[in-house]
């Protein structure tokens, strides 16, 4: 059965990746790019998206080893592959999934012909997943304590949250000045399934109880818990239901309620140099329906012949043995968890004026358009522990009037050679757009330490101008 545990952490460990979606990010000619900057400089007179199919985004990686690590068939015995997985993660790796599908969405122009106000709004559904790799319980679980007398276990190594939610949100923004657009989002979070264990401690730890016989001597101190809404109905055996059913019931209709907002700006300090900023999700949700929480509280000590969680004879189930040794009580309190906070910001310099209308750039200054980009970006995000950080540098060209693509070289801690590659088109009034990161890992993503792409389609109606 450790087996089977650790198979279970390592798998959830491939599926990881950061939200940063630096590809989207001020891509104007894209109306997702609202959903990362509320404050993005954008002017259709007004738009809506395909249903379902105008933001479709999921993130596949790893901080710290790939799929080939695992199933190459270099005739490496699959426990050893496991245990070479183990030795090389620490409990400092982050394990992050996040996976995003757009219901319905749109935009426009508010206050007439000559305004510069714009309302959006729009639903998405949305899967978090935000885990710590748990190194010293992935070596219990695989070698038990025989071998490491004298070693102490991290319980709180055991760090991880996940939820699946709805996201309705109606946003604002406007060119207050010929330089400056402000924009807002407010947002109302229902939460269908929810799993929370951040603050966890304590710790396992065997010795040599004394040299003259062969007797052990373990101490365990825990203060560990375990926070769950909407789950605990589908583990009750007299549970029917469907789970795919219920749990979309829940995210839509009948799950914890929360608040958030969004904020952002773009600055020209001059027509073809520019300055974003934006601050994503700052909210909460109160979870009060379906709750549980499960601790594990106290002290245990043991002195005998064989100490507890040595499998060497009989293997067991880590965290069954661990219920045994700490006594489990069920708590029925209503708890609140923060949104994973988002925060960007760029610099932007255009250059090579447009010739796509004139054969001659007659225009004024103000109105001239550039058909090349070149910039940075910087992306953090809160975590339980430390702050997930990237860097991006992008190029931006705009290929033909209503064809633009985008590329990125970024530095995060899942990747130093993460070349991403974007394209937006516009043929009539239907948008349709591409984007995909670490491109070069392509020809074999079985060693790809992360793979992600966004895509969708959109109406858009600009202005006659």
């Amino acid at each position: 059965m450790r087996k089977v545990y650790l198979i279970i952490l390592i798998f959830t460990h491939i599926i990881c990746f950061s939200q940063n979606k630096q590809l989207l990010y001020n891509f104007t000619s894209i109306p997702q790019s609202l959903l990362v900057n509320p404050g993005a400089d954008v002017s259709y007179k007004y738009y809506f998206g395909f249903p379902v199919l105008s933001g479709v985004s999921a993130n596949f990686g790893s901080t710290s080893f790939s799929a080939y690590d695992l199933f190459a068939d270099n005739g490496v015995d699959f426990n050893d592959k496991i245990r070479n997985v183990v030795n090389k993660s620490s409990n400092k790796d982050k394990v992050y999934a996040n996976q995003q599908l757009e219901l319905f969405s749109g935009g426009f122009r508010i206050g007439g012909e000559d305004s510069k106000s714009y309302v959006s709004f729009g639903a998405y559904q949305e899967f978090d997943f935000l885990m710590y790799f748990p190194k010293d319980m992935a070596i219990l679980a695989l070698d038990g304590n025989r071998d490491h007398i004298g070693k102490a276990f991290n319980l709180g190594d055991v760090n991880l949250r996940t939820e699946v939610l709805s996201v309705f949100h109606v946003g604002f923004h406007k060119k207050v000045k010929e330089n400056l657009v402000l924009g807002g989002k407010i947002k109302l979070y229902s939460s269908g399934a929810n799993a929370t264990s951040t603050k966890n401690s304590g710790f396992i730890y065997t010795t040599d109880g004394t040299p003259e016989t062969n007797v052990y001597y373990q101490i365990i101190s825990s203060n560990m818990e375990l926070k769950t809404s909407g789950i605990v109905a589908f583990t009750k055996d007299e549970y029917d239901g469907n789970i795919a059913n219920d749990l979309i019931h829940n995210t839509f209709f009948n799950g914890s309620l929360g608040l958030g907002f969004d904020a952002g700006m773009t600055w020209y300090y001059r027509k073809n140099l520019q300055f974003t900023a934006s601050i994503i999700d700052v909210g909460f949700i109160r979870h009060t329906k379906d709750i549980e929480t499960l601790t594990y509280k106290g002290n245990y000590e043991y002195d005998g012949v064989n100490p507890n969680f040595d499998f060497t004879d009989e293997p067991e189930n880590i965290l069954d043995e661990f219920e045994k040794a700490i006594p489990r009580d069920t708590l029925y309190n209503k708890y609140t968890t923060w949104r994973p906070t988002k925060f960007n910001a760029s610099v932007q310099y255009s250059f090579g004026e447009s010739r796509f209308d004139d054969k001659c750039s007659c225009k004024p200054p103000n109105e001239r358009q550039y058909v090349n980009a070149v910039g940075a970006q910087f992306f953090a995000m809160t975590m339980s522990k430390d702050p997930f950080l990237a860097f991006t540098a992008f190029y931006k060209r705009r290929i033909l009037k209503k064809l633009e693509m985008k590329t990125t070289y970024t530095l995060d801690s899942f990747s130093y050679k993460n070349i991403g590659l974007g394209v937006s088109g516009t043929i009539g009034k239907l948008n349709m757009y591409l984007l995909v990161d670490n491109i070069l890992e392509y020809k074999d993503v079985t060693k790809a330490n992360s793979i992600a792409f966004q895509l969708g389609v959109n109406f858009v109606f600009q202005n006659p101008d």
